[in-house]
Order: structure tokens, then C-alpha cells, then sequence
């Protein structure tokens, strides 16, 4: 049993879930009724998602607690990267919208009961009571805002510690990611059965009706990957950015498609960043932040619902209310994590920029349900796979001026 577990963890993580892949697709399609396969995803994300803010916590703290002065820290060009790529990102759906303008036949669709934020200034104070929320609640309930503020806080506060409870510090720290490498070790069989579950409940034939919408989101998040984000790193490693663009989408990206969740794919990035030889004070911090307001995918989806709202009501938007949208796609988009129903419910915020009534926005939001099974899991690879890339951008650029070797 131990030789067959070292020859299995030998091969290439990504190797054993695109196994994993093919086998739940197959099953999927011809085993329909074994359901029970799909508990396998339920208990991959479910564990990924339990381990993360606890993860978070206890890194950032020791992160933060163990710093020295002096010791450079590269977040302000990370958050810099997270908030440009999110804008680049509503401007590239903005143009596209207009280049390839989708109608929809808003006529029955899908009701939404959920509460939806009434403004900009609804889905800030979201944010800010997030971040002073019970620190223990915080853990419980995933908000890593408040995970942020409060293990930035206490970290700040251990910096005088003794270098014994530091000491315990980064033991607890190394005991969490071991587990979360446990974890991750599972990611295959997770992997099989997320994929089974997607094929065997809802096939492909539910995204007929809506394939037009549906192909400029994802051809909108296409050029965000593979254009816009490669030139953002070239213009900070100034290297062929493609290898490590590449490298984060199928290392990140594939995985987080399929849980659905930025933040299970915490876990995930991190363990990235570590094969990248970055430096783990930088990335405990940036890797959660980034889950929280790097939100490139969701303001694509944003935008393009939005217009195609726009277009259908034969609504004239002229190049000023355009680059308006963008910013508060933007903006939305960075509090999306903070809001019940992630991106999709921020759209009648968006739409209200038009005077677009709250029934047709929502029948919006409503289409937007419909074809998230696809919608969301690119909008998350997205999101989530550009956390590790400008990550390692910013710090790659620091290693450039340095006149070290980029891994990739």
C-alpha cells in the first residue's frame, strides 16, 4: 500500500485530476443513476472550504507577527495589479458588448428571492461591517474580510511577542498547511466527482437558448486571460509571460472551475505560489485579499448582463456612461464576495445606471442562474487563477530589478 501511494503522489498533481476528469465525464454520461459518486466533490469542497479561513487566519498572523523592519513587502503593487485587472476587465466586456450586442427574450425565467443591495454605498457597508465582525464568526461563517482585518490586527499586535510564541506561531502555522496539503492530495477524486455531478444533473442542452450570451462571457473572459492579464505581467517582468500564465490557469484555474469557490481554491494558490519559491509573507496575505477583491470575472459578468439588459431595451449608451459602467462594474465587483449571491446580484445595481426597472433587472439575474453553471465556474477559474498570477507578478518584478532568475 505505501508503494502504490508514493507511485501515485510521483505523478503530476495536474495529471491525476485530469484522470479524474475523464473518468467523471464518463461516468457522468453513462452512470447517471450512481449519484453517490458526486458526494465525492461534496466532500472535497467542503473540506477546501473548511480549512481555508483557518489557513488564512493563522498564516497572515504569523506572517504579520514574525516581520521584521526593514523587510520589504510588495502589497501595495499587488492590490494595485488586483484593482487594474478588474477595470481592464468590465472595459474588455464594455467593448465587446457593443461590438457584439446580445438581446434576450426576458420572458419567464428564473425568480430570485434573494436580497439585493439598493447601492454602491449598500455594498460598502457590506464590506465595512464584514471587516469588524466578530473574529471568531468570521472563521465560522468564510468571511475573509474579517478573517483579513482581525488577523492583520493581531498580528501587528504580536510583533513584541517573545520568540517562543512565535516559535508556536509558525508551528501551527506549518500543522495547517500540512493538512491543507492532505487535502489538496485528494483533488482528483474530488475533481471526478464535481465533474460527474455537472454532467450526469444538467448535460449541455440547458445553454441552447442562451448560447449567444453565453459565448461573449466567455469569449470576454478569454481575452482578459489569455490578453489583457499577459500584458499586465509583461509590463512588470518584462519576460514572455505566457509560461507562468499558463502555468497558474492550469494549476488554479482548472481546479477552481470545478469547485466553484475562490475561496476553497485558497488552499490551492498557495500551494502555487510555494512552487513558484515566492515568498510566503507576501502570499499569505495577497492570496486571500485577492480572493476577496480581485474580481476580473465578475466584472465581465456584470457588464455583459448588463448591456445585453441595455441592448434588448433598445437603450442608447454613449462613450462617458460606458466608461462609467466600468468603474462601477469594478468597484461592484471588488464587494461581490461580500454580498449573498457573489456577482450575479450586483447586476440591477449596474442596470439601475440606465434607469433600467428592478423586475427587468432581476429577470437578468435571473438568466444569469440559469447559465451559471458555466458562467460561474469560468468566472472563478478567472478570479481566482489571476490571485497567484499577479501575485507572482509583483514579485517577480521585484526579483527583475534585483537582477534574480524568473523561474518561468
Amino acid at each position: 500500500m505505501k508503494g502504490i501511494l508514493e507511485k501515485w503522489n510521483s505523478i503530476s498533481l495536474v495529471k491525476r485530476i485530469l484522470v479524474g476528469m475523464i473518468i467523471g465525464i464518463i461516468l457522468g454520461t453513462f452512470a447517471k443513476e450512481a449519484q453517490i459518486i458526486g458526494l465525492l466533490g461534496e466532500l472535497f469542497v467542503g473540506a477546501l472550504k473548511a480549512v481555508a479561513p483557518v489557513l488564512v487566519f493563522f498564516l497572515v498572523i504569523g506572517a504579520l507577527a514574525q516581520h521584521k523592519d526593514g523587510k520589504k513587502n510588495n502589497m501595495g503593487s499587488v492590490i494595485a495589479l488586483y484593482l487594474i485587472g478588474t477595470f481592464c476587465s468590465a472595459l474588455v466586456a464594455v467593448v465587446a458588448s457593443f461590438i457584439f450586442p446580445v438581446t434576450i427574450n426576458l420572458g419567464s425565467v428564473a425568480e430570485v428571492d434573494t436580497a439585493i443591495p439598493g447601492g454602491i454605498g449598500e455594498v460598502l457597508k457590506t464590506l465595512l461591517l464584514n471587516i469588524v465582525s466578530n473574529p471568531v464568526g468570521a472563521i465560522v461563517d468564510a468571511n475573509y474580510v474579517g478573517i483579513l482585518a482581525w488577523a492583520v490586527v493581531f498580528g501587528l499586535a504580536l510583533r513584541k511577542s517573545s520568540d517562543r510564541t512565535k516559535e508556536f506561531l509558525a508551528d501551527i502555522s506549518d500543522a495547517v498547511t500540512q493538512a491543507v496539503k492532505w487535502v489538496i492530495s485528494f483533488a482528483p477524486f474530488g475533481i471526478l466527482g464535481l465533474v460527474f455531478t455537472a454532467i450526469s444533473t444538467n448535460g449541455i442542452g440547458i445553454f441552447k437558448d442562451y448560447g449567444s450570451l453565453l459565448a461573449l462571457l466567455l469569449g470576454c473572459m478569454a481575452v482578459v486571460a489569455f490578453v489583457v492579464n499577459p500584458i499586465i505581467v509583461y509590463l512588470n517582468i518584462r519576460k514572455n509571460p505566457y509560461p507562468l500564465v499558463f502555468k497558474c490557469l492550469k494549476e488554479s484555474g482548472i481546479t477552481a472551475f470545478f469547485t466553484r469557490s475562490s475561496a476553497a481554491n485558497i488552499p490551492v494558490n498557495m500551494e502555487l505560489c510555494e512552487s513558484l519559491g515566492l515568498n510566503e509573507d507576501n502570499y499569505s496575505v495577497s492570496i486571500p485579499l485577492g480572493a476577496t477583491i480581485n474580481m476580473g470575472g465578475a466584472a465581465v459578468t456584470i457588464t455583459v448582463l448588463s448591456l445585453a439588459a441595455v441592448h434588448t431595451l433598445g437603450i442608447t449608451v454613449d462613450i462617458p456612461t460606458a466608461i462609467v459602467l466600468s468603474v462601477l462594474a469594478a468597484v461592484s465587483a471588488c464587494g461581490a464576495s461580500g454580498v449573498a449571491g457573489g456577482s450575479l446580484l450586483l447586476i440591477p445595481l449596474a442596470c439601475s445606471l440606465f434607469g433600467i426597472s428592478n423586475e427587468v433587472a432581476m429577470q437578468m439575474v435571473g438568466v444569469g442562474f440559469i447559465i451559471g453553471v458555466i458562467q460561474d465556474s469560468c468566472e472563478t477559474g478567472l478570479n481566482s487563477s489571476t490571485d497567484a498570477l499577479f501575485t507572482a507578478a509583483a514579485e517577480f518584478k521585484e526579483w527583475r530589478k534585483e537582477g534574480r532568475k524568473i523561474p518561468v
